[in-house]
């Protein structure tokens, strides 16, 4: 979600399977679509990549809203990128559907030890806060990427299911006098605007 933690880098990976080190900063909004198959059904995602800049956040909190998943994104080399994982969290809880499928990743796992600013167990310790999935990937390498996508893609498709297990059927009965009699009075009520 910061900027420069490699969030289109992943994408571009997942999508195309390719890997940059020459990328531009995302203005605003990208996606990309891949369709994958889970558990024997072919399902396609559409990914969007939202700009990590301040700058763009009035724009990309308006795609949160219709988000079934987020992944927030933050680079181990970069304690300033995850501390602020608090404030998009804030933020996806403030814009986006209660139920929105959530994994926390902390991306470029392929670099020196020497270079990490975060160890692994404080990315799972906010993970285990929040009760998310973690993962760390590598864009580069492409260390944990299909798992990452392919795992909030089931989230998402078991949240789904549940739902609508849980969903009661909607059945009306009528009797046949209402519905005789009260069939135009229905229909005037329900009228908008008339």
């Amino acid at each position: 979600m910061f900027s420069g933690v490699g969030k289109s880098c992943l994408l571009l990976r997942f999508s195309d399977g390719s890997f940059t080190t020459s990328f531009i900063t995302t203005i605003g909004i990208d996606f990309k679509i891949r369709t994958i198959e889970l558990d024997g059904k072919r399902i396609k995602l559409q990914i969007w990549d939202t700009a990590g800049q301040e700058r763009f956040r009035t724009i990309t909190t308006a795609y949160y809203r219709g988000a079934m998943g987020i992944l927030l994104v933050y680079d181990v080399t970069d304690e300033a990128s995850f501390n602020n994982i608090r404030n998009w969290i804030r933020n996806i809880e403030q814009h986006a559907s209660d139920n929105v499928n959530k994994i926390l990743v902390g991306n470029k796992a392929d670099m020196d030890e020497s270079k990490r600013a975060v160890p692994t167990s404080k990315g799972q310790a906010l993970a285990d806060e929040y009760g998310i999935k973690f993962f760390e990937t590598s864009a580069k390498t492409n260390l944990n990427v299909e798992e990452v996508f392919f795992s909030i893609a089931r989230d998402i498709k078991q949240r789904l299911a549940d739902t609508d297990s849980r969903a009661e059927p909607s059945t009306i009965k009528i009797n046949q006098a209402d519905q005789a009699g009260g069939a135009g009075q229905a229909a005037q009520k329900s009228a908008c605007c008339g």
